[in-house]
Formats: structure tokens, C-alpha cells, sequence
């Protein structure tokens, strides 16, 4: 954690939360935004907000990824890291487990603290005019947190893309593709919602961690 200086990227999720407040904000004020993002009640509200909150710290992860695990080894400096008289599949389980670890509660803390921040900035501008009732509060934790431990496994089905040609770019571009299918909504229908979906994303990308490490011992990283 202090070789890749993790707090950066805290500060980097810092901004990541004001943009996604200010753009929630704008969602609720702007009519023609709220044709395509309708916040009407407090659960459309934390939809919506879930659906933003997911899209950014998946290819936050990917940033993750590239720069601590597939830049290492394109760069061969992963070599010197295995260097060390520890197992190699611990020190490649650590770098995901810190990914993983890093992007739960990244999305939790930012779906607590955005969405408190707009309850308040609504009780000034009275976009919603329904109270805020302690079941639907209850609701949507348990939602929080199941969908950000969807969210942090499926977020490693990048690495696939990245360790088959050692790429960053392909990191990258691939998080886009895993967000336009996760975040993609239709009249207010995504495939998110339906529970085998990020169920089985979650699955592959813990079994894409795995097969990522599983031959570590054995490759040689220089070739």
C-alpha cells in the first residue's frame, strides 16, 4: 500500500464522490435529465445513485488493476517483488485482496455519504417530497452492501483481458465494456437488477482472481 501510494487514489475517490453529488444534483433539477434518470422518490433516488456509484469504481478498479498488477508485469518489475522468500500466490492474492477491499468500501462510503448529502441539499430544494421512511433507509443498506460486494468482485473480470497480452489499455477498455453491461438501464429496467446477473459476474470475476494466480509459481514472468 505505500509502494503504490493508495492515498492518492483516496483523494482521487474523494472526487469521484463531489462529481457523482453534483451530477445527482443537476439529475434532479434538470427536466430533460430526468427523463433519462427519473428521481421521483427516495428509492429512485438511491437506484440511480447505486447505478452511478457502480459504473465509477468499476473502472476505478481497472485503474487499480492495471497499475498494480498488469503494469508490473509488463514492465517484468514484478519480478523483483517475487524476489522476496514469500509464497508468490500470497503476494499476488494481497495486491487483489487490497483491490477488492478498496472498491466495497469505496462504493458503500460513497452511497452513505452522497446519499445523505442528498437528503439534505432536498430539504432545500424540495425535488422529492415523499419522507424518508426507516424501512426504506434499512432497504437500501442491505442493497449497499450486497450490491458493492458484486460490485468488487465482478470489477476484477478485467484482469482476463489485461494478463493475456500484459495491456493496460485493455484493462481499461474492457471495465468500460463489463460498465455498459452492469449500469446499462431501459425505462428503468437493468440487467443489473436481476439477481443471477451480478451473482455470476461476482462468481467470474473471483474465478478470473483465481486463475490469475493459480499458475504464478510456475510461469516465468520474463518470458
Amino acid at each position: 500500500m505505500r509502494k503504490f501510494r493508495l492515498k492518492s487514489y483516496i483523494y482521487a475517490a474523494l472526487i469521484a464522490n463531489a462529481v457523482i453529488f453534483i451530477l445527482m444534483c443537476t439529475f434532479s433539477l434538470n427536466a430533460e435529465m430526468r427523463e433519462n434518470f427519473p428521481i421521483m422518490n427516495y428509492e429512485s433516488m438511491f437506484s440511480v445513485l447505486d447505478l452511478l456509484v457502480r459504473g465509477t469504481y468499476i473502472i476505478f478498479a481497472a485503474v487499480l488493476l492495471a497499475r498494480l498488477v498488469v503494469e508490473e508485469f509488463r514492465s517484468k518489475s514484478i519480478t523483483v517483488l517475487f524476489m522476496y522468500p514469500i509464497n508468490r500466490k500470497k503476494l499476488m492474492a494481497a495486491k487483489l485482496l487490497v483491490i477488492i477491499l478498496f472498491i466495497f468500501l469505496a462504493d458503500v462510503l460513497t452511497n452513505l455519504v452522497v446519499g445523505l448529502g442528498f437528503y439534505i441539499f432536498n430539504q432545500f430544494a424540495s425535488v422529492i417530497t415523499e419522507p424518508l421512511t426507516l424501512f426504506l433507509v434499512v432497504k437500501t443498506l442491505v442493497t449497499i452492501i450486497m450490491s458493492a460486494v458484486a460490485t468488487s468482485f465482478l470489477s476484477l473480470i478485467p484482469l482476463y483481458f489485461g494478463m493475456r497480452k500484459h495491456s493496460v489499455a485493455a484493462t481499461i477498455v474492457s471495465s468500460f465494456l463489463v460498465v455498459m453491461i452492469v449500469c446499462q438501464t431501459v425505462d428503468g429496467f437493468s440487467l443489473y437488477s436481476i439477481v443471477a446477473i451480478p451473482v455470476g459476474m461476482a462468481l467470474l470475476g473471483a474465478a478470473i482472481a483465481y486463475l490469475s494466480i493459480r499458475n504464478v509459481e510456475r510461469d516465468d514472468v520474463l518470458n
